[in-house]
């Protein structure tokens, strides 16, 4: 539970509102946006509880998905994990994380900034202080997890008391001592424009799924977790049910101390969970939300960590990857080698990328094969109909129905609200097209000569 909670909370319930404020307008339909967000992610979690107990292996998804349709989609979900994903996962909450350090220390100001052209669109690119930040915490929480999945483990349990604890103070804080204002709606000059309400209800959502992002991941690691029947569901579906109350009530309190004026024009220098706390502690306030933030990110951070090296790990060792990456340390037993370069291209995209940018392409990708997972379900269960299953979805077959109906809608939302991310997403999965191909043609020969994949 301490893995889906820690790695979940990051940066999200604490930068995703402003925005969610702008595309919809009114405190009601924010909340509604986290309540249906958390509902759909809950709806996965479900599905995804009884595929980690029907297949406990490392690798999570890849595995059900290897499972249930082949090599093909099993591949092209480990490579979206490894170019996007994981990797792309990591680099976002590496940024956010140097967003707020930089600016505890009065280091924002970027050394160069850039104007560069993509899809027809002017993006702003920056190289400063907060990229070698970014870089610094994406390598040293990897050092971490290289000494031991164990160590790691205990890493992520002591991080999410922590962030729990922070948000907590927030929260009852503002309830107990803010004056509290009244809800109104948002002027229209500060709502995003050209957006129909379904369109804009579409995007609010996509950026509450950043915030719920990780639920995913737990299963990854499920071949490294003890008995695995009793505590994956144990711990999808509890630490799930945990974080809808946590978002639900932290968002009830930002409504409670603010105007939502003040909430669609805060930012990253000024988050909304800054100016909540201010009311009731005044200036000591930024410092004590900046340093829950980073604590926070720092548990996510090294919870995806944790688990996103295993995909690629995994695909390893069914030979379609890079050999290497299959292969286990000496002493700690963990795959050392997938979790150095998944260091490696996290920190090129943490230079390369803007927060929001890397969090609408992560989550956009991560949901065309959330969909396609959650399908193996129905699969699996007639493929497979003597295995054993001590825990069966719960809803079935309307949840996954559900859950797969709107993640489809998602997507083809986002293609229309966010076209750029949308496209990069889409050709970085495409580049894995030569590779698996590569690795296809290898597995034949190895097959026509009597070798082993």
């Amino acid at each position: 539970m301490s893995l889906v909670v820690g790695t979940i909370i990051g940066t999200g319930i604490f930068l995703k509102t402003a925005i969610m404020s702008q595309n919809v307008g009114t405190p009601g339909l924010v909340l509604a946006a986290w309540v249906a967000a958390g509902v759909l992610s809950l709806a996965g979690a479900l599905t995804y509880a009884e595929l980690g107990v029907l297949l406990p292996k490392a690798g999570g998804e890849y595995v059900y998905l290897r499972t249930a349709y082949g090599d093909a989609p099993a591949f092209f979900y480990g490579w979206m994990r490894f170019v996007v994903g994981s990797a792309g996962s990591i680099a976002s909450l590496a940024a956010g994380f140097a967003i707020f350090f930089t600016s505890l220390f009065g280091l924002s100001t970027p050394w160069t900034t850039q104007e560069v052209r993509l899809f027809g669109q002017t993006l702003p690119w920056h190289f400063g202080p907060a990229q070698i930040v970014a870089i610094f915490i994406i390598l040293l929480f990897s050092a971490i997890n290289c000494v031991g999945v164990r160590f790691g483990g205990r890493v992520q349990s002591l991080l999410t008391v922590a962030k729990v604890l922070g948000i907590s103070v927030i929260v009852v804080g503002v309830f107990l001592f803010a004056p509290g204002v009244a809800w109104e709606g948002l002027p229209a000059a500060m709502r995003t424009p050209n957006l129909t309400m379904l369109q804009a209800f579409g995007a609010a959502m996509l950026a509450a799924l950043w915030a719920y992002d990780g639920w995913n991941n737990m299963p990854m690691a499920a071949g490294e977790v003890q008995n695995p029947h009793r505590n994956v569901p144990i711990a999808l579906i509890g630490g799930m049910i945990v974080i809808l109350i946590i978002y639900c009530t932290t968002n009830l309190a930002y409504f409670y101390a603010l105007p939502i004026t003040e909430i669609a024009g805060s930012s990253a220098a000024s988050p909304v969970a800054t100016r909540a706390v201010q009311t009731f502690l005044g200036p000591v306030g930024t410092k004590f939300v900046t340093v829950a933030i980073l604590i926070s990110i720092c548990g996510a951070l090294n919870g995806s960590i944790l688990t996103g090296a295993r995909v690629p790990f995994a695909m390893a060792r069914d030979g379609l990857f890079f050999a290497k990456i299959g292969n286990l340390s000496a002493g700690a037993h963990v795959p050392v080698w997938s979790l150095v370069i998944q260091a490696v291209w996290a920190c090129i995209l943490a230079i390369l990328g803007t927060f929001d940018q890397l969090t609408n392409y992560v989550i956009f990708a991560s949901w065309i094969f959330y969909g396609m997972t959650t399908t193996a379900v129905f699969v699996l269960r007639r493929k497979m109909p003597g295995a054993e299953r001590p825990y069966r979805t719960l809803g079935y077959p309307v949840m996954p129905v559900v859950f797969v109906l709107v993640a489809v809608w998602l997507i083809i939302n986002t293609l229309q609200t966010n076209p750029v991310e949308a496209a990069a997403g889409l050709l970085l999965i495409a580049l894995g097209l030569p590779l698996y191909l590569y690795y296809r043609r290898s597995a034949k020969a190895a097959d026509a000569f009597g070798g082993q994949r």
